[in-house]
């Protein structure tokens, strides 16, 4: 496994958060994608995998809740997603450069 597959299933992975944004995906479809995305995630700290596995959780939930309350706010949990994918970036580039 190196870090361009993992950098490469992060773009992807970005991607399809756009596309998300764009009604082209299902939550649950970049859920699926990102899922699996084990080359992206065996080259983060632990910690990484369990905080998009939450944000992911979220996102799904908020789907259904999005039908039922006008509060809920799916915003944040696409910029926090972003930010993830921010801060994933900067960790593998961080590895990359160690090595």
């Amino acid at each position: 496994m190196t870090t361009g597959h993992a950098l490469m299933q992060l773009q992807a992975l970005h991607d399809n958060l756009l596309r998300y944004e764009e009604c082209a995906v299902s939550a649950s479809a970049l859920s699926e994608q990102a899922r699996a995305s084990t080359d992206l995630l065996s080259s983060l700290p632990p910690r990484y995998g369990e905080v998009l596995l939450q944000l992911l959780d979220r996102l799904e939930a908020s789907t259904l809740a999005a039908e039922e309350s006008c509060t809920f706010n799916q915003q944040e949990l696409r910029d926090n997603l972003y930010g993830w994918v921010d801060k994933a970036r900067e960790q593998l580039d961080s590895a990359d450069q160690r090595s």
